[in-house]
């Protein structure tokens, strides 16, 4: 019986080797790197294994998004990260309003995003502050009948302040009105005056003339 050499054997399962590290090497090719920093909308623009640079300066590897170096100059490539200082990171903030940031605020240990996705990297927790927006719409239903009061009592302030208003200007017009008559009694009498003292002045005259 032919035993084959410990030689041969080792030849013989170098190509299967060879075959399992060009198999692994395409699954990581294909894995998805994480779309941190991507809106939902714009997770098809990243799916092709090349991306270009929405500015058109380029393209870049899918093994390259979110890598910390920078390869367009808009920040394409770095959604997730504060490498590029044109870059924007999307907060989703689930249930509640989706915000996009600066990339300079990516993992400066501070917490934007609500939903506290911006400090993945950071060190520190972020507690999701979110809002769901259910509990939005139930707190608003709540309060209605307290907005309601308050816009009655809007309301009522402001036929107040209208009826003041309308008070303190008929008040002025009866005012003006008051002046007016007060300033022709003033000229009359002045007149009169003048009037009087010019016929004593004619009647003295007169009377020295006999």
């Amino acid at each position: 019986m032919w035993t084959p050499s410990p030689s041969r054997r080792v030849v013989s399962s170098a190509p299967a080797t060879l075959l399992l590290r060009l198999l692994l090497l395409a699954g990581a090719a294909d894995a998805a790197p994480p779309l941190v920093g991507v809106s939902p909308q714009d997770e098809a623009y990243f799916a092709t294994q090349v991306i270009a640079c929405r500015d058109g300066s380029g393209s870049f590897p899918r093994s390259r998004l979110n890598d910390g170096y920078c390869d367009c100059a808009d920040g394409t490539d770095e959604p997730g990260t504060s490498a590029c200082p044109e870059g924007k990171f999307y907060c989703r903030n689930i249930g509640d309003t989706p915000r996009l940031l600066f990339s300079s605020y990516v993992n400066d240990k501070i917490c934007d995003c609500c939903d506290g996705s911006d400090e993945y990297e950071s060190g520190i927790h972020c507690q999701n502050t979110c809002r769901n927006r259910k509990d939005i719409d139930e707190a608003d239903d709540g309060g209605g009948e307290l907005s309601v009061t308050r816009l009655d009592a809007t309301n009522e302030f402001t036929i107040k302040h209208t009826n003041i208003n309308k008070d303190l200007i008929q008040k002025l017009r009866g005012l003006r009105i008051a002046l007016v008559i007060e300033l022709g009694l003033v000229v009359c009498i002045f007149a009169f005056c003048v009037a009087r003292r010019h016929t004593g002045t004619r009647r003295r005259q007169h009377i020295l003339k006999r």
